[in-house]
């Protein structure tokens, strides 16, 4: 039995969907898009429109496996979308990943799946799957053009206001890494919980609550999905920080130079 699903590239650029975490994420995605036009579906906003000479979607992903899984579906079924961007914040796992950093997710897994002992456990049941993978080739891509976007001498030419910020929160400057990044429908504060899921999962670098729920939708329609994640704490609440600062001042500056980054090129 495999344990892995790598769907293909996507065979033509297409329409983008980009899904937002967090309002403020996508009120700056908004901010960037000339000419969005808002088109309600299952009482969500959908703004489509063009980024970056991209024809795009962006949606609020609501919080939670179901809630993203709905919003990714109704990307692909109404809209037509070829590829999924997700950008959101999500909590620090691996060991060197700190507030501040960004997570390109190479793998997705649903930490709170469990179906043994008919499946073992994480499998998504009927699958052999337990672990989605976006495309080698298309995670190459998004690592490389992210780590130049967000090198010192980039933020500092075209983001100095986000340089600033950093700094006075006493956060460094940011690195981009690349491993797995697991879901679930649980906001994980305890120390413990973080120790149990690291020790099931050790490769595990962040922790939220809708990417691979997206990334299962994605494998079913057999389209690529990109999950980019800045860490904003440690999830076992080793560390502190003004969240709501934090996602105005560093997140949603980051989504909108990371989707600027990749858009061409995706």
């Amino acid at each position: 039995m495999s344990s892995d699903f790598r769907p293909p590239l996507s065979a033509s650029p297409g329409r983008i969907g980009i899904m937002a975490a967090m309002p403020a994420e996508l009120f700056a995605v908004l901010a960037a898009m000339p000419d969005e036009a808002r088109v309600t579906r299952a009482g969500r906003d959908f703004w489509v429109g063009h980024l970056h000479g991209r024809e795009v979607v962006a949606v609020l992903s609501r919080i939670g496996k179901v809630a993203a899984a709905t919003t990714a579906t109704l990307l692909l079924a109404e809209f037509g979308v070829t590829q999924i961007v997700f950008t959101g914040v999500a909590g620090g796992l691996g060991e060197g990943v700190k507030v501040g950093d960004v997570v390109v997710a190479d793998a997705l897994l649903q930490h709170d799946m469990d179906a043994s002992p008919l499946f073992p456990r994480f499998e998504l049941p009927g699958t052999d799957i337990s672990r989605l993978h976006p495309p080698r080739a298309l995670v190459d891509t998004v690592c490389r053009s992210l780590r130049e976007a967000l090198a010192p001498e980039t933020l500092a030419a075209r983001q100095p206001a986000l340089m600033e910020q950093l700094a006075s929160l006493g956060l460094g400057q940011p690195v981009v890494h690349r491993g797995l990044v697991i879901s679930g429908d649980q906001f994980l504060s305890s120390a413990r919980a973080c120790a149990a899921l690291r020790g099931a999962l050790p490769d595990a670098l962040a922790v939220e609550m809708e990417g691979a729920a997206v990334a299962q939708v994605c494998h079913d329609f057999g389209v690529p999905v990109t999950v980019l994640r800045t860490i904003s704490d440690r999830a076992d609440d080793t560390a502190h920080l003004d969240f709501p600062r934090f996602l105005e001042a560093v997140a949603s500056p980051y989504a909108v130079a990371m989707l600027g980054a990749l858009l061409p090129l995706i």
